[in-house]
């Protein structure tokens, strides 16, 4: 069974800015259901448990494309792991929601929630993720998540090889600078656009008016980019 993961540049549910993005997740999760009605855990941690967050996930993949929800709280309250294991069991895919990545890494491993994610990672459950929720799997991912507006690189699980930044079309110039001094070979996933991964390998592009680039800054002179 592939370990599947698809990162999600940038984009607002609520606005519908991801349509096609959202409508591959749901036909995915329809073909792994089967017969059974398909299911979306919803990780809300990096907004820190944010429940109207969630309640847009909700309209959107239930509203829409008729799937069930359910959604992983643990900010701030004591839960149950057998409890949550039980939603991980039922789901069919993970959305991991945007907001403060490094939180989200430290609080996933302090609370433990990371071996369920981590489980279902390894039995082939699609994992799909925007913004803090794509870029938190890369060895390597450009941030603002510890002083707001100030970004910089910070290391991530490494579940992936490379170095990424979301949101790309919105920091270009400042990431490219970063690829360049540090002779980087990275990921640049703009908005409404993303890149999915088999076993650590990227297989496609699912985007709508967004791109996603595929950076090289070796030579040390200028930032070749192809879109992948």
């Amino acid at each position: 069974m592939n370990r599947r993961i698809l990162a999600i540049g940038g984009g607002e549910l609520k606005n519908k800015d991801t349509f096609k993005i959202d409508e591959y997740i749901a036909a995915e999760a329809k073909k792994a259901a089967g017969d059974r009605r398909a299911c979306g855990l919803f990780i809300p941690t990096a907004s820190h448990d944010c429940m109207p967050y969630y309640n847009t996930f909700h309209k959107v993949y239930t509203g829409i494309y008729g799937l069930k929800t359910d959604v992983a709280l643990t900010v701030n309250r004591e839960w149950d792991y057998e409890k949550m294991k039980g939603k991980f069991e039922k789901a069919d895919f993970l959305y991991v929601g945007g907001g403060d990545t490094v939180f989200m890494l430290e609080h996933w491993k302090k609370s433990g929630l990371i071996a369920l994610i981590e489980e279902a990672y390894g039995r082939g459950m699609l994992i799909a993720g925007l913004s803090a929720g794509a870029i938190c799997w890369f060895e390597e991912m450009y941030s603002d998540s510890v002083v707001e507006g100030e970004y910089a690189m910070y290391p991530g699980l490494g579940w992936l090889q490379g170095t990424v930044c979301p949101h790309y079309n919105e920091r270009a110039a400042e990431f490219d600078e970063i690829v360049l001094k540090n002779k980087l070979r990275a990921w640049g996933l703009e908005n409404d656009a993303a890149v999915e991964f088999a076993d650590g390998e990227p297989q496609r592009a699912v985007s709508g008016d967004g791109k996603v680039w595929l950076l090289d800054g070796t030579d040390g002179e200028r930032v070749r980019k192809k879109e992948f």
